[in-house]
């Protein structure tokens, strides 16, 4: 499986502790993944402070534990913003992509 995490990135603030890794990975995907959920309701409403908020919020996160594929497609949904309705919702189903991997990522590495 490709690495959609840098494990190494993560290493470097939980000192290679396997099962701080696999705490702090479990946790992180049930953040993104109902950020990523959060993020389709607002598309949705066209609360675009709101979805400022979660993007950023997702793309500091992602970034933290080494998901970077995933912080990039955050990044997109925050430029694109809601002006244009269907370039964010294209911008949501990749970032909903990278979700999915990052979560079956997650779900390997914590089976170890």
């Amino acid at each position: 499986m490709t690495a959609v995490i840098d494990m190494k990135h993560l290493a470097r603030y939980t000192g290679g502790d396997a099962r701080l890794d696999a705490e702090i990975l479990q946790l992180f995907d049930a953040q993104a993944i109902g950020l990523v959920d959060r993020l389709r309701e607002i598309l949705a409403t066209g609360d675009a402070k709101s979805w400022k908020e979660v993007t950023h919020t997702i793309k500091g996160a992602a970034r933290g534990v080494g998901a970077f594929a995933l912080a990039d497609a955050a990044v997109i949904c925050e430029q694109v913003g809601l002006a244009d309705p269907k370039a964010a919702a294209e911008a949501v189903k990749r970032l909903g992509s990278e979700a999915d991997a990052v979560q079956a990522f997650i779900k390997e590495v914590v089976r170890r």
